[in-house]
C-alpha cells in the first residue's frame, strides 16, 4: 500500500513538473514576429524575409522611422531580399543574389531604396554606403491604416506596407 502511494505521489509530482514546464515554457508573442513571402516575378523567384513590427499607437513616419535616415525596412535584423535571377528594379539592373534591403524615407514622399551587398546585418547600425549594390527612388503612397508591417509580392513587383504608407517597387 505504501509502495502504491509512493508511485502515485511520484507520478503526480512528475505530472505537475511537466505542466509547469509546458505552461512557463510557452513563449509569449514576439513584439515583432518574423515573416517572409516568396513569389515569382519577371521569371525570378523573389523572397523577402523581415521582422514585422506593430504600430501600437506610435507615430511611425518622422519619429519611430526618422525622415532622411537609413532604416532597416522592418524590425530586428535587416530585411533581406533574395532574387534567383538578375532583375530590373525601377528600371535599374540588380544581379541575382541576396541583399539587405534598406529605405530612406523623405517628408516629400520620395523614398530611396537600397539593396546592400551585406545581407546579414542587425538593423542598419553597420550599414555602409560603399556596400550598396543598387539605389533607386520611388514615390510612396498613402493607404488605410495597417497595424503590422508587411510585404506583398505581385506580378509587377513588391510593396512594403505599414501604418498609413505603402512603398511600391517595380520589378521587370
Amino acid at each position: 500500500m505504501r509502495r502504491t502511494f509512493q508511485i502515485k505521489a511520484a507520478f503526480l509530482f512528475a505530472f505537475a513538473l511537466l505542466m509547469a514546464t509546458v505552461t512557463f515554457g510557452q513563449a509569449k508573442k514576439p513584439a515583432s514576429p518574423h515573416d517572409s513571402t516568396t513569389a515569382v516575378v519577371a521569371g525570378s523567384t523573389i523572397k523577402i524575409k523581415y521582422g514585422s513590427p506593430y504600430v501600437k499607437g506610435r507615430k511611425v513616419l518622422g519619429e519611430l522611422v526618422p525622415f532622411d535616415k537609413v532604416w532597416r525596412a522592418g524590425a530586428d535584423s535587416a530585411t533581406s531580399i533574395t532574387t534567383s535571377k538578375a532583375i530590373k528594379v525601377e528600371g535599374k539592373a540588380l544581379p541575382a543574389g541576396r541583399y539587405a534591403f534598406f529605405v530612406i524615407p523623405s517628408q516629400s514622399g520620395e523614398w530611396t531604396l537600397i539593396f546592400d551587398k551585406n545581407p546579414k546585418q542587425w538593423g542598419a547600425y553597420t550599414y555602409k554606403e560603399s556596400n550598396d549594390q543598387l539605389r533607386v527612388k520611388v514615390k510612396g503612397k498613402t493607404i488605410p491604416k495597417q497595424e503590422s508591417l508587411s510585404y506583398t509580392i505581385g506580378k509587377g513587383g513588391f510593396s512594403l506596407k505599414w501604418d498609413t504608407f505603402e512603398v511600391p517597387v517595380s520589378i521587370k
